[in-house]
């Protein structure tokens, strides 16, 4: 029996494919009954499937070429209207396909007669593992139908290979849809640590046994009620606090909001239904397609509205898989997070339920990775093709260390990586014996360490590991967190809360350091060619003194009584820092105006993140109270290198001798200034860079949690004047770096790293 071209092929496929895949029959016999039956019910001469092998696409099975082609045609990767679908990872649908220009001519398969051609993509994740293609003598255009028919079934036999339903392919030329060896992926340590467990994907798959619906009017409206909440959930966005949103943001949620309601969008998912998928497997087939037009697109614009769409084949999965509004993923004990991207945000909903982060893009700076440190947990970004490469539920080992993923790893591997695992427990314990041991030197020199903190979450490390206080609250969080500004009073409670919980230990907070690249989705912002050296930080308090003032007031009022440290970003001249001091002193006389007490003890500082202001020192010399090196941010500008450009931001080292002479000229300047100094960025924390900075006279490092042990250690088995000969002997070396004379010279000493 066949059906006419366009009129329910898709269900016909379906109903049959079941009976298919449920035979015992050999995986090539399985393929073989495939495309005839495909071929049948689309009334088409020609069905072939085409499966990718490295860089070849190799014909796997076919109905109306030559059966002999199988496994002998071979095609390269981008060769021939099957290397063209796969490139572009979209259907092609062409009347007369020997005149097209990418059409490859092969004798063996004898497709001489056949004019008409529809290829569609085979995609899973965002890789395209083939190509499913149907044929005809007569010269024809296929029906919309026809294409949505056969995309349909490409990405119901992905899910079924990829499910084992075929059996086992790899006899097949060795074919491997769903990665199942063991594979080692190399990106970026971001955060400190190890971990071994299993995977949980950000952005899950259509559960692969619901690749068909049994009920498709009972699978459509559980479809609209999941595009529902969808809308709702976008659309509470714009309308609960329209005043909080302007300008360029409310543009990009009333486009999202278009999307959302757009019809061909809900028309696709709903044929997907109609022709026997389930609600999940629809929209599975929606994401994988945006997910592969998105890698193949070179139009910035177009891959951004593929990001959009993807975003919200996304939201509606979760939506499918939490009817009762609750979208939180249930986790194993031993998660393992997997996304291209997180948010602070979204990586706080998971909180301490994770193990670790893998990453594919991720940065050293980002702000998940400054969440992940103050989880205490190991974040892996810059893993290429992660996404591609790990299947939910899949063993995992995640070395912080290393900047490595072990995906399937071989038992040996894992006990190998359980030893190590031991040995930092060892050197977490040996660390909270010494955790009230004093920060000094061999030879005396007292070193204060303080603490990085953003969340409450970091406040309460402070006893943990001994640190004397926290050196740069990062004030941010609250904002970029939440989905409206933040109120005074919740600004109030979060800074009361930090003080209480820091009870006699002083803690500098760091001003709002928004603008550029860290855009707050409900205030108005301009894109910016290169955001790192535009409107943020402090440019952006002081031309908008409202929101600056909003915060110096809930900082006041929430230290009444207590010890007050403010500190304020990317101060660029001292005119600036002078401008800022203004405002708080402005802030205080209302305050006491108002009968408030206002801090027992103020002081305002300036964070050296800029070069120009280290030649501005002298200037701030009875106007500042102190001064702290942000080193992530200076050594960009030193080095005029983006810190969150993979491509640039190693290629220059804090320990090279124009770094160390800068940092050096910085803490000269500042004691001729009688300016109190400390380092807040990451070097802080990394015993080598932090031997160096005691060694040109550092005495105040502020860092992560995690940091503070391993400095402590070195610390206290330094000689802090030997170090200093070490490094001036090396400020003349004409070498990148001397990180590995400095390494060098540690480990002769017995200075453990």
């Amino acid at each position: 029996m066949t059906t006419a071209p366009g009129t329910g092929a898709a269900r016909v496929i379906m109903r049959k494919l079941r009976d298919i895949v449920h035979t015992s029959e050999p995986a090539q016999e399985k393929l073989n009954k495939l495309v005839s039956m495909i071929a049948s019910a689309m009334v088409a001469d020609v069905c072939s499937i085409y499966l990718k092998r490295g860089i070849i696409h190799e014909l796997f099975a076919t109905e109306g070429l030559k059966p002999e082609a199988v496994h002998r045609t071979r095609l390269k990767e981008n060769e021939g209207l099957v290397g063209l679908v796969a490139e572009t990872a979209r259907p092609l649908n062409i009347a007369d396909a020997p005149q097209h220009p990418r059409f490859s001519y092969r004798p063996e398969t004898g497709e001489d007669p056949f004019n008409a051609f529809l290829g569609v993509p085979i995609v899973r994740s965002e890789r395209v593992f083939g190509v499913l293609v149907v044929q005809n003598r007569a010269a024809r255009v296929y029906t919309e139908e026809e294409v949505e028919s056969l995309q349909t079934v490409a990405m119901v036999l992905m899910e079924m290979v990829a499910a084992g339903n075929f059996g086992d392919l790899s006899g097949l030329q060795e074919v491997e849809v769903r990665p199942s060896r063991p594979e080692r992926l190399v990106g970026k340590g971001f955060a400190d640590g190890l971990a071994i467990g299993r995977a949980v994907l950000h952005e899950p798959h259509a559960p692969l046994g619901r690749a068909f619906a049994d009920d498709p009017a009972r699978e459509e409206a559980r479809l609209d009620a999941a595009l529902a909440r969808v809308r709702k959930s976008i659309d509470e966005h714009i309308t609960n606090d329209p005043g909080r949103l302007s300008g360029q943001s409310r543009e990009v949620l009333e486009t999202f909001r278009m999307l959302a309601n757009d019809h061909s969008w809900e028309s696709r998912l709903k044929r997907g239904v109609r022709d026997g998928l389930s609600a999940e497997a629809a929209a599975e087939r929606a994401r994988a397609e945006h997910r592969a037009r998105m890698q193949g697109a070179q139009n910035a614009i177009l891959r951004e509205q593929m990001h959009d769409l993807e975003d919200l084949d996304n939201r509606l999965m979760r939506a499918l898989a939490s009817p009762d509004g609750d979208d939180k993923l249930a986790l194993p004990d031993d998660a393992i997070l997997i996304a291209r991207d997180i948010g602070p945000a979204e990586l706080l909903d998971y909180g301490e339920r994770l193990r670790g982060v893998a990453l594919e893009e991720g940065g050293a700076s980002s702000h998940a990775t400054i969440i992940a440190k103050a989880l205490g947990i190991p974040l892996v970004g810059r893993l290429t093709q992660l996404g591609a490469r790990v299947e939910a539920g899949d063993r995992i080992v995640l070395d912080g260390e290393r900047g490595e993923a072990r995906l399937r790893p071989e038992p040996e591997v894992v006990i190998a990586y359980e030893q190590r695992l031991e040995l930092r427990y060892a050197q977490a314990e040996e660390f909270a014996r010494q955790r009230d041991a004093p920060a000094v030197t061999r030879d005396g020199a007292e070193i204060k360490l303080l603490l990085n903190a953003g969340l409450m979450l970091d406040v309460q490390h402070l006893g943990e590991v001994g640190a004397e206080g926290i050196g740069l609250f990062r004030t941010e969080f609250q904002f970029m967190v939440s989905e409206r500004l933040p109120r005074t009073a919740e600004q109030i409670q979060l800074y009361s809360d930090v003080l209480a919980a820091a009870g006699d230990r002083p803690v500098t907070f760091r001003t709002l350091d928004v603008g550029g690249d860290k855009v707050l989705p409900y205030m108005s912002s301009e894109r910016e060619e290169n955001p790192a050296l535009g409107w943020r930080a402090l440019r952006m308090g002081l031309e908008r003194p409202a929101l600056l003032r909003t915060q110096v007031r809930a900082l006041i009022e929430a230290a009444e009584g207590k010890h007050l440290r403010i500190m304020f970003p990317l101060v660029t001249v001292a005119q600036e820092f002078i401008d800022a001091r203004e405002l708080v002193e402005k802030e205080l006389a209302v305050a006491q105006g108002r009968g408030r007490k206002g801090p027992a003890k103020l002081e305002v500082g300036v964070m050296i993140e800029a070069p120009a202001i280290a030649f501005g020192i002298s200037i701030l010399a009875g106007k500042a109270d102190f001064l702290s090196i942000g080193t992530n941010d200076l050594m960009q500008y030193f080095f005029a290198a983006d810190r969150a450009n993979p491509r640039v931001s190693d290629r220059y080292d804090i320990l090279s001798a124009p770094a160390l002479k800068f940092l050096r000229f910085i803490r000269e300047e500042a004691a001729r200034a009688g300016l109190p100094l400390s380092v807040c960025g990451e070097a802080a924390g990394k015993p080598l860079e932090a031997m160096a900075l005691i060694a040109l006279g550092y005495d105040r490092l502020s860092m992560p949690a995690a940091g503070v042990g391993p400095v402590k250690r070195m610390l206290r088995n330094l000689d802090a004047q030997a170090a200093h000969a070490v490094v001036e002997s090396l400020l003349t070396s004409e070498r990148p770096s001397v990180r590995a004379d400095l390494a060098a010279w540690a480990n002769a000493e017995n200075v453990p790293l």
